[in-house]
């Protein structure tokens, strides 16, 4: 017999996704403003759309960073076991497209359902998994729930759970309980990570650390990345990467007021906010071109700034730049992916808020890879001081390379672990 509080939980969870179904389609309207993918394949959000292989390997990854996690373990599984189709869902449309890129060749890639009873378990008999992989922490509970009831293995690989994020799953803490005690596997990125899975009530968490060490630069993207700086007239090149909304204002204020003969290379995190950020730019007084104009028109000796308005090319940008600053840090947004400035052998800079990757970022700045700012003041203080002191940044590019060497290898030890 059910609990109380697991009978309330549900309740509660099941009255929150009466109360949003509504809102879903002028949600997916509302976006598709920005990012028209959020226009298509509705079906298959409700469990439709093409029947992907029976007995493939299924991993959900919910957008482009998990995406692009998942690829060292996704290759090792294809090497162990070559004859098992590949299904891959998402949630976003940005995650879709680096799938497309990514897995295209051998994938069936389509949208996970919304999380109400019927479409999990329409998807689940369409699709006929053999197992499921979740990414980084993906516990939908009907999903969980239909999955056990369809003896659907499903494992939770790179769990990563700040402590905020623990928090928002206590509030329904029978249900959290529930589900991660049916998931055959819990691989944790940390023993922090680890520690808060269990203390929610998973039944028992490995730690094999995380996916996105294994993830080796592509050598046509660092040659595309010399390319361009090569014919960015020799000036030195600040790179902010996966830059969040509250963060772009801020670093262009302090850009313009150093008035340095330096270029400023701004990839923000999501494609929607390119021309937001393009009217930043122009607000700030700063002229600059596009990166998807730069393959047309070359760089004109007068641009200040490059605006990354293209996707899947973040090993470029760190390759053609002198200083790395990873965003989503200045804000209190959690940070994005350290992992791949350090790989590249770029000095990185952080702000204050690197909660989402926590462990990464404090290991990056005690190996000397990595320093933190205060603020964007500071960032432009500290990247000036960094690119005029080439022995600096040497030293903390090679101190990143051996970080981010040191702790490759949990694609290994997830896929011993996968339920097969």
């Amino acid at each position: 017999m059910l609990k109380p509080r697991l009978i309330l939980d549900w309740t509660l969870y099941r009255l929150a996704l009466l109360v949003a179904a509504p809102l879903i389609p002028l949600r997916l309207l509302w976006r598709g403003r920005r990012e028209r993918g959020y226009w298509r394949n509705w079906r298959e959000r409700l469990g439709g759309g093409p029947v992907p292989a029976a007995q493939s390997l299924w991993v959900h990854a919910v957008s482009v960073g998990e995406m692009r996690a998942a690829q060292p373990l996704i290759a090792a599984l294809r090497e162990a076991h070559p004859d098992w189709p590949v299904l891959l869902t998402c949630m976003t449309p940005t995650g879709r497209a680096t799938a497309e890129a990514l897995y295209g060749e051998f994938a069936h890639i389509a949208y996970l359902p919304y999380d109400y009873a019927w479409p999990v378990r329409r998807f689940l008999r369409r699709a006929r998994p053999r197992v499921g992989i979740l990414m980084e922490t993906e516990l939908w509970p009907n999903l969980v729930r239909a999955a056990a009831a369809a003896n659907v293995p499903l494992m939770l690989a790179n769990g990563r759970l700040s402590e905020r994020s623990a928090k928002g799953y206590a509030k329904l803490p029978a249900l959290t309980r529930a589900s991660l005690q049916r998931l055959a596997i819990v691989a944790a990125q940390t023993e922090a990570d680890a520690a808060r899975l269990l203390r929610l009530g998973a039944s028992a968490a490995r730690v094999t650390g995380n996916l996105k060490f294994d993830i080796a630069p592509p050598p046509a993207l660092l040659e595309r990345g010399a390319a361009w700086k090569a014919a960015w007239h020799g000036r030195p090149v600040l790179l902010a990467a996966s830059t969040r909304e509250g963060e772009e204002a801020a670093l262009l204020h302090a850009f313009a007021a150093a008035d340095a003969d330096v270029l400023l290379v701004l990839v923000p995190r999501h494609p929607q906010r390119f021309e937001e950020v393009a009217g930043l730019i122009a607000a700030a007084g700063l002229r600059y071109q596009r990166r998807s104009e730069l393959d047309r028109d070359p760089l004109a000796a007068a641009t200040r700034v490059v605006l990354g308005d293209s996707l899947g090319e973040l090993f470029a940008y760190y390759a053609a730049c002198d200083v790395a600053f990873v965003g989503g840090s200045l804000v209190p947004l959690g940070g994005q992916n350290l992992i791949e400035a350090a790989s590249v052998g770029r000095p990185i800079l952080v702000g204050p808020y690197t909660f989402n990757f926590d462990e990464a970022a404090r290991l990056a700045i005690a190996a000397g890879a990595a320093l933190r700012v205060g603020d964007a003041a500071e960032w432009m203080r500290e990247s000036l001081r960094l690119l005029r002191d080439g022995a600096t940044r040497e030293r903390m590019g090679e101190a990143g390379r051996a970080f981010a060497a040191q702790h490759r290898g949990a694609a290994a030890r997830v896929t011993g672990l996968v339920p097969v």
